[in-house]
């Protein structure tokens, strides 16, 4: 598989970035800073990279609770970002949504959702918008293991199927829905469970970048033909718990150790690239050099901008059309 140069100089800045952001962010919420809740994405970055390597600007997503990996591989801005989780009026979405609301429609982000499910129907709406429009658009919605079992995403398969709508379901499966094991909670497979909307499945291995551009390069090129939706199930780990302070009880001892020392998306990618002459190891610790310097930057600016008052509370709230 070829893959341009510039693509994967920004697949592997987009990989740290979001691995920066996120664990800059387990310190910092720590100190009691941040309001909410924060759930981090360590450990699936070339999940949500090497999905959207292969989208355009024309293209939509929507997210999870665990969104900030999939808003900063779309190109949402991490200064915007690191505001709204800080919750302030510069926030991208002016401070209002914090972490599990992030959404930035000029990236054709349609946003991070609390709500477990709630983003294969919205990507049903943007993919029949592309498809009436004509304009070539494909929608993709990640999702995880739990959100599997809602009935919003089996009936958006269904609708997705029965409109050939240019739609792509990616399944991140991260073993856990909360604490409950995906084994125990997750009747059957989910290969079977798009055989039974008679969807076209992949699935890959969500730490290899090149195995995840792959796949859904293949899935992406399918839905972008006209040619209906697919599912595109990844399999990874998340290296810290569900949220900020899970204690991970429900996890073998050496699981996480494990995935960090065996299956880092980062160090894998680094080792190919380098080993192929790809890319040079001093390009991609520049790269770390200057990631560092944004997250820091990133994080010095949210915490010294104003906080939204009482007037912003009815702003955003209706709109004219």
């Amino acid at each position: 598989m070829q893959i341009a140069r510039e693509t994967l100089l920004r697949s592997y800045r987009a990989m740290r970035t979001i691995r920066m952001f996120e664990e800059r962010l387990h310190v910092e919420f720590a100190t009691g800073e941040i309001p909410g809740f924060v759930h981090l994405y360590c450990g699936e970055e070339a999940s949500a990279v090497g999905v959207c390597a292969n989208l355009t600007d024309n293209d939509t997503i929507a997210s999870t609770h665990r969104g900030h990996g999939h808003c900063i591989a779309k190109g949402v801005e991490v200064g915007g970002m690191m505001a709204e989780i800080y919750g302030r009026s510069t926030g991208v979405c002016r401070g209002k949504g914090g972490s599990m609301h992030i959404a930035d429609l000029t990236c054709g982000m349609l946003g991070a959702n609390g709500i477990v499910g709630g983003g294969p129907p919205l990507i049903c709406g943007a993919a029949l918008s592309h498809k009436t429009l004509g304009d070539g658009g494909v929608a993709v919605a990640f999702y995880g293991d739990g959100a599997s079992n809602e009935g919003t995403t089996l009936e958006s398969l269904n609708l997705a199927m029965v409109w050939q709508l240019p739609a792509v379901f990616v399944v991140e499966d991260n073993g856990y829905g909360e604490a409950t094991s995906s084994s125990y909670a997750c009747a059957g497979t989910q290969q079977a469970r798009a055989a039974g909307f008679g969807m076209p499945y992949l699935e890959c291995d969500g730490s290899d970048y090149f195995a995840v551009h792959q796949a859904a390069g293949e899935a992406i090129a399918h839905a972008r033909a006209g040619k209906g939706p697919v599912m595109l199930h990844v399999h990874l780990t998340r290296w810290y718990g569900h949220f900020e302070g899970d204690a991970m009880t429900y996890r073998a001892p050496d699981e996480v150790p494990k995935a960090r020392s065996e299956h880092d998306c980062l160090k894998m990618f680094r080792e190919r690239v380098t080993q192929a002459a790809l890319l040079d190891a001093s390009v991609l610790d520049e790269i770390d050099a200057a990631v560092a310097d944004e997250i820091e930057a990133a994080v010095m600016k949210a915490k010294d901008d104003p906080l939204p008052q009482a007037p912003d509370l009815l702003a955003d709230v209706y709109v004219r059309y």
